[in-house]
């Protein structure tokens, strides 16, 4: 039995559909992802926390659900989106089907609407923030209550979904053995995601995952090789401490940032971020690493970037984004700091970009 749904917008458009997932209401940002797969790993990434997540993709849930493929614990979008969703997936890993998966995580979701015509206008007026909701409240008061719903800028999401006491991680990528450990890592987790976790045990380290606030002295007093900053949610400048945490770290201990640590390092170093109009989102977005000469087709997720301009005279830009010019990357060789913008854990996505592990443990190893 199918029950309606209703997506609406701050901007006053409103699309009806079908409930799937768990049934209710639920407020965010709307956004949206061109991955043609990947589905479970976008819906359990914490950089997702906050967002309700739009697929342009025709159908997902294909290939179902396998437990071990998440990116945390459980789901993080506070709500999914869809023009259709398949309840009958055919893989021989499927556990179960993405509307069950959606269902246990009590996500709520819609599907059956015009993903084409929501994409265009997210393109067109920006990513806004709206509301899912299947308990048949009234169009008109589902756009207020998205209007007066507070956007990502000033939001500090990285301190809400980080891990509340440090941990060890010792799992490498699946079917892949790890090489045997020759260095520690600590990982501040800004909403750290288990693919980089998997990456960093298949090139040899014994990593540590520490809460979001820990400051450097407590992380320099656990003699890490490096550190990597992670992952996260939200605007980088609202994260609290970060930047100082950063700034105490560089030149102390080789340092790795990604996505919101690439953000956070640009303001350690006194650059400035900015929101972007709708975001990079997918698996196909063209990079140049300037660097090394080369294009990588990349994984990506973020709202917001860093400022070139504010960069000049204080750091070297070594990645550009193809589609719109933004910084992807960056680095310090004095410092013994880079960082990029995307995701080269590859989950979801393409494989180019795993060199820059391998970099980051050139950099431990005293290579440049």
């Amino acid at each position: 039995m199918t029950k309606k749904a209703t997506l609406a917008l701050a901007g006053g458009e409103v699309f009806e559909g079908i409930s799937v997932g768990a049934e209710g209401e639920t407020v965010g940002e709307v956004v949206f992802n061109t991955a043609h797969t990947g589905y479970q790993e976008i819906l359990t990434d914490p950089s997702y926390a906050g967002q309700l997540v739009t697929f342009t993709v025709s159908e997902v849930g294909n290939y179902g659900i396998h437990r071990g493929d998440e990116q945390a614990e459980t789901a993080q979008v506070a709500g999914f989106i869809a023009r259709r969703v398949c309840k009958e997936p055919s893989n021989w890993r499927s556990q179960e089907t993405l509307p069950q998966f959606l269902a246990r995580n009590r996500v709520v979701g819609i599907e059956g609407i015009d993903t084409r015509r929501l994409v265009r206008i997210l393109r067109s007026a920006g990513a806004q923030q709206g509301i899912i909701d299947s308990t048949g409240a009234s169009a008109k008061a589902l756009v207020e209550r998205a209007r007066k719903a507070p956007g990502m800028e000033g939001q500090d999401l990285a301190s809400k979904v980080s891990t509340r006491a440090a941990y060890r991680w010792e799992q490498g990528v699946e079917g892949r053995a790890p090489q045997a450990k020759k260095h520690e890592v600590v990982v501040v987790d800004y909403g750290v995601k288990r693919g980089i976790l998997r990456q960093l045990v298949d090139i040899g380290c014994s990593v540590t995952i520490v809460p979001s606030r820990t400051p450097a002295s407590e992380i320099l007093a656990r003699k890490p090789a490096g550190v990597v900053l992670s992952n996260g949610p939200g605007d980088p400048a609202a994260v609290v401490g970060a930047d100082r945490q950063a700034r105490d770290l560089l030149g102390k201990v080789p340092v790795m940032g990604i996505c919101l640590g690439h953000q956070i390092l640009s303001l350690a170093l006194g650059g400035k971020t900015y929101k972007l109009k709708f975001g990079h989102r997918g698996a196909n977005h063209p990079v140049r690493d300037i660097i090394g000469d080369k294009i990588d087709l990349t994984s990506q997720n973020h709202g917001f970037a860093t400022d070139e301009r504010s960069l000049q005279g204080k750091v070297q830009v070594t990645h550009i984004n193809l589609y719109d010019g933004t910084v992807e990357g960056i680095a310090a060789p004095d410092l013994k700091m880079f960082a990029v913008q995307y995701h080269p854990e590859d989950n979801p996505g393409p494989h180019d970009s795993r060199y820059l592990f391998r970099r980051f443990l050139d950099l431990i190893e005293g290579g440049r």
